[in-house]
């Protein structure tokens, strides 16, 4: 059926039943349906997997800022474009360990270390390493994107203790080329079976509002409920406002109903995957965001900044969490 329900022998429908086998017209007619059919489905699937009153919190480091030489036309930290940006040398181990730290404090369960390269060199990769070690050794959750991996990479992250890698297809096969050139989506798709491989949870979504239509988000989720095994975690970002990057000419800010109906068409089609509420948050009205979470996201990003762009504060966060009676270790840290 079209909803990601099944039916079972006795006409009964099972809920969240995972498929891999989903196609676009499929996934249109989840996002056309009537919205208080579409979140009624949506939510029925969360509660069948999920706590519908936790939100799951992140944290999010920029420990190597620009300089990367892939073309990503949205991106502030790509050296084609020039965004006023400084390029930086990777932080010390002990500046993210504390850093880490503060996350923590402030109610963070997972923290995530974010590198600007087209892929790590051995060398750096030493240092990413201790890293992840030294945060896993606070407790924490760990992740790391870093471009592309090989297979031995993935492998040394894991002996290293991380927990999920980040690497996001970002828009639908048909309009990738619009945004990348440098790097291929197969590349992306490779480095994802390599963290798989490894043992690695996979944490992979897309950016909306870079001038994709409607059938492009679609076909950005279909390819991510189509691969052998759903992400952990799936960040769906609004492209977040950027000077001097080419996605400035032809983005426009998604119809706040429209991304609610993405959310609830994501958590239908992954029943399984944390969807989270990434980058562009602080575009997002406090009621916006209550219906992403009814729509079935349950996991945000803390913290003032995001990379290079700005994020909600953990005090509004909190405040909003706490006015929709919902739980994250967020609402602990701000009592």
């Amino acid at each position: 059926m079209a909803d990601g329900l099944v039916e079972a022998e006795n006409g009964s429908r099972k809920v969240g039943t995972v498929r891999h086998n989903w196609v676009r017209d499929e996934a249109q007619a989840l996002y056309d349906l009537p919205f208080a059919d579409l979140t009624f489905r949506a939510q029925s699937i969360h509660r069948s997997r999920f706590d519908p009153n936790h939100v799951e919190t992140a944290s999010l480091l920029s420990i190597k800022t620009g300089g990367c030489p892939e073309d990503c036309g949205y991106c502030s930290q790509s050296a084609h474009y020039d965004t006023g940006l400084k390029a930086t040398k990777l932080m010390a181990q002990a500046d993210v360990v504390a850093t880490a730290q503060r996350a923590r404090d402030a109610g963070a369960t997972r923290f995530c270390m974010a590198a600007a390269w087209r892929n790590p060199k051995d060398r750096d990769l030493d240092e990413v390493c201790g890293m992840v070690s030294a945060v896993k050794d606070l407790g924490m959750e760990t992740c790391a994107t870093l471009g592309m991996l090989t297979p031995p990479q993935a492998a040394r992250l894991r002996e290293a203790g991380l927990d999920f890698y980040n690497h996001n297809v970002d828009t639908s096969p048909e309009f990738y080329d619009h945004i990348i050139t440098t790097r291929t989506l197969q590349d992306r798709i490779d480095t994802l079976s390599y963290v798989r491989d490894a043992g690695i949870k996979v944490c992979c979504g897309g950016i909306i509002g870079m001038g994709e239509d409607v059938d492009d988000r679609l076909g950005m989720l279909v390819l991510l409920a189509n691969l052998p095994e759903h992400p952990e975690s799936v960040p769906i970002n609004l492209w977040n406002e950027v000077k001097g990057v080419p996605v400035n000419d032809t983005a426009e800010r998604p119809d706040p109903i429209a991304l609610a109906r993405l959310v609830a068409v994501a958590r239908i089609m992954m029943p399984k995957s944390v969807v989270r509420l990434s980058a562009g948050r602080q575009y997002m009205t406090d009621e916006l965001q209550a219906l992403c979470f009814l729509a079935g996201a349950n996991s945000i990003f803390i913290g003032d900044v995001l990379l290079t762009t700005k994020n909600p504060q953990a005090t509004r966060d909190a405040n909003l969490l706490d006015r929709l009676g919902m739980r994250s270790r967020l609402n602990r840290a701000q009592a």
